[in-house]
């Protein structure tokens, strides 16, 4: 990809002077961007006429940076890392595969299930994935909007435009500290919680008015000891004995690591997972594999 900017510098100028600031020889950058030394002296040199700047010293015909070379590299260095992704973006379009693979999914599912599909995709294929998390609209617009491939979220989700695969059905559950009062019990009811303090949703999600109601309904103020505006935000508080949380089983799962227990809730809602992507789009080899995998660690679950 070969460019010119305002200033008559080139894109090719500026990653050949990159490449000779990393390698430290106009030998090796040529040798590792497959051109000739005499070409990356030559692409130097313009470079230096056109940005107004003696960019290297020359020292027994060796080039050595001097301190404006460095914080010219620190200026154009992320805009060639974008080139660089591009670049490889059409290589890939070209060969018919894609390099990388975009997921967006709450991020509470990093815990666990996310890092055990890459791990099995990337056995046998090297792709690199890139992570978006956020609420549950928001992974639907990053995957409609084309700023990820694949999404992981519940239903409902339109179906004018995504398709989906089922990961995983979950069912709300309380969460708590290993050895508590609650873990006697095969099902907890809203009777069992009365006086707990708890670590709930913000009120402008649905769960929060669900748990809270459950309570009220009773007669009972419930006692918010602190609330959390994204999945995952609790665990701490909960293994720090905080308080109690309501949550669906399938995020209870990825907590395994931090020694909670919990138990079915109820009343509760039941949560339908899916994989999912717009509709109509055609799934590369990679994005496949990726889905099979994601699968099959929310299906083990």
């Amino acid at each position: 990809m070969v460019g010119r900017t305002t200033t008559g510098v080139t894109l090719r100028q500026l990653q050949i002077f990159r490449e000779v600031l990393r390698t430290g020889s106009e030998r090796l950058a040529a040798k590792i961007l497959k051109i000739t030394q005499p070409a990356v002296s030559q692409q130097i040199r313009q470079l230096e006429v056109e940005v107004g700047l003696s960019l290297f010293a020359r020292e027994n015909s060796r080039l050595v940076p001097t301190d404006r070379a460095w914080d010219l590299l620190r200026s154009v260095d992320g805009a060639l890392q974008s080139v660089d992704r591009i670049e490889k973006s059409i290589a890939a379009l070209r060969n018919d595969e894609a390099s990388s693979l975009s997921l967006a999914a709450p991020g509470v599912f990093c815990l666990n299930a996310i890092p055990r599909a890459i791990q099995a995709v990337r056995k046998s294929n090297p792709l690199s994935f890139q992570i978006k998390s956020g609420s549950y609209q928001q992974i639907a617009e990053y995957v409609l909007n084309g700023r990820a491939d694949l999404g992981v979220s519940r239903l409902p989700l339109d179906e004018r435009a995504f398709e989906w695969a089922p990961a995983a059905t979950a069912r709300n559950v309380c969460l708590f500290r290993a050895g508590h009062r609650l873990a006697t019990k095969e099902v907890i009811t809203p009777e069992d919680i009365i006086g707990e303090a708890l670590v709930d949703i913000e009120p402008q999600f649905a769960a929060h008015q669900m748990n809270i109601n459950a309570l009220r309904y009773r007669g009972v103020e419930p006692d918010l000891a602190v609330e959390y505006d994204a999945n995952g935000h609790d665990v701490g508080f909960v293994a720090a004995g905080v308080g109690i949380s309501i949550i669906n089983s399938l995020i209870a799962q990825e907590y395994r690591q931090f020694g909670l227990e919990f138990r079915p809730f109820e009343p509760g809602a039941i949560y339908h997972y899916v994989v999912f992507w717009q509709r109509g789009r055609q799934l590369t080899s990679g994005m496949r594999q990726a889905v099979d995998e994601l699968l099959g660690v929310f299906g083990a679950v």
